[in-house]
Parts: structure tokens; sequence; C-alpha cells
């Protein structure tokens, strides 16, 4: 039995989605800096792409920037296209990165939740309890 089995794709979950929270904290504090622009991941879109075994972004030249290199299912960081622009080209909406950032945690937390329960059930197995 090998774990990826086990665990299914909550590891690369989990991956994808401490980096989406790292770039959701960085719109946040950038709220306020002239000309910032928002970045997000499509969570859903990687995250199928994953289940239906497409890989990353093809790399054709030596000074090409893999995308998602950092957290192993292939996530393209994305411009958010803004709702209401602010004049100082700022793209961020404080409200909608943190409402997010809020749905992000908690996804983050079940994935947690359903490898905790995962892990258990093989060391019990383990054990043969």
């Amino acid at each position: 039995m090998k774990l990826d089995d086990a665990f299914g794709i909550h590891g690369q979950a989990l991956m994808l989605r401490s980096e989406r929270a790292r770039l959701l904290a960085g719109n946040l504090a950038n709220a306020d800096t002239p000309g910032y622009k928002a970045v997000d991941i499509d969570f859903d879109r990687v995250l199928q792409n994953a289940l239906d075994g497409k890989t990353a972004l093809r790399i054709t030249h030596a000074a090409h920037i893999v995308a998602g290199s950092g957290f192993g299912v292939g996530a393209e960081t994305l411009y958010r296209v803004p709702y209401q622009p602010s004049i100082d080209g700022n793209t961020v909406d404080t409200q909608m990165e943190q409402a997010a950032f809020a749905q992000n945690a908690l996804g983050y937390e079940a994935s947690l939740r359903f490898l905790n329960s995962r892990i258990s059930g093989l060391i019990q197995a383990i054990r043969g309890e």
C-alpha cells in the first residue's frame, strides 16, 4: 500500500492551500500599496488538473519561471480582476481577500482533519486494534 493512495489528494491540497494562504496574506498586507496587483490561485482548477493527472506548465526555455514549483501541484499564480479598481492602481479588495482567506483556512482545516483521521486509522491497523 502506497501512502499516496491512503492519503489521496489531501497532501497536495495542503501544500496548495498553504501557498494560497501566503498569497492572500500578501494581498491583505499590501491593501494600501499603490499599484499593487492582487494575486491568487485557481484552487479548484489546479486540484481538478491534479486529479485528472494533468501536469504543470511545460518549460520551453531556460529563462522561464516554473509556476507552482514550491507546492507540487503546478498552480499558476493569477492576477485578480478587481470589481471596482482604485485610483492608485491597487486591485486588492480587502473584504474579498478576507473572505477568500477564511474559506481557504476552512479547506486547510478540513484536509488536516481528513489526514489526521486517515493516519489514526493506519496506526490502529498497524497495532491490530
